[in-house]
């Protein structure tokens, strides 16, 4: 069995091959990783951080499905100021189009220290940007995204740090490591 921890940059597809737009959009098989292993979730376009590969379909079905509630950590910059209220409604849950979520984990944080983004994320003056930390147990279609959004927190930048024990931590975006 094989286990890829990918620090997945932005703009990276999560899949090997693109058949849309095939010299245009780069994808997972620029990243010399190994032969026969897919991706255990996805991590849209627009975000960046831990994606896990894996060549074991039960173990890519554990991680995956909200059935197993794998907790994922994101590092979430948010445009506008982050009040107790907004961070309540995380913690409840929110009802989303899809339905309701699971209540999440969400705290405001320091910026962190983490890599540059390439392109860097656009600074307005007139609006603040603050860090949260918020741990969730899904994986709907950008739903961190649509949380933040729905509090009144447009998210600027989206980094997924951790995937149960799992963390990027000490990769590069675009390196990758065996586990």
């Amino acid at each position: 069995m094989t286990l890829i921890l990918f620090n997945k940059p932005m703009g990276v597809l999560c899949q090997f091959t693109d058949a849309r737009s095939p010299t245009e959009r780069p994808t997972l098989s620029g990243f010399g990783l190994p032969g026969g292993v897919y991706p255990a979730g996805r991590l849209d376009r627009d975000s960046e951080g831990l994606l896990l590969l894996t060549d074991d379909g039960p173990q890519q079905a554990r991680i995956s499905s909200p059935r197993f509630k794998v907790e994922k950590t994101y590092l979430v910059q948010v445009e506008g100021a982050v009040d107790d209220a907004a961070l309540e409604a995380l913690r409840r849950g929110i009802t989303l189009k899809d339905g309701p979520t699971r209540p999440a984990r969400a705290e405001a944080i320091d910026p962190p220290t983490i890599w540059e983004r390439d392109p860097p994320v656009r600074a307005r003056k007139t609006v603040p940007d603050h860090w949260l930390r918020i741990t969730i147990t899904e994986g709907r279609n950008r739903q961190v995204r649509r949380m933040c959004a729905h509090v009144g927190l447009p998210c600027l930048r989206l980094v997924r740090w951790r995937i149960g024990g799992w963390s990027v931590e000490g990769l590069d975006p675009g390196g990758w490591r065996r586990d």
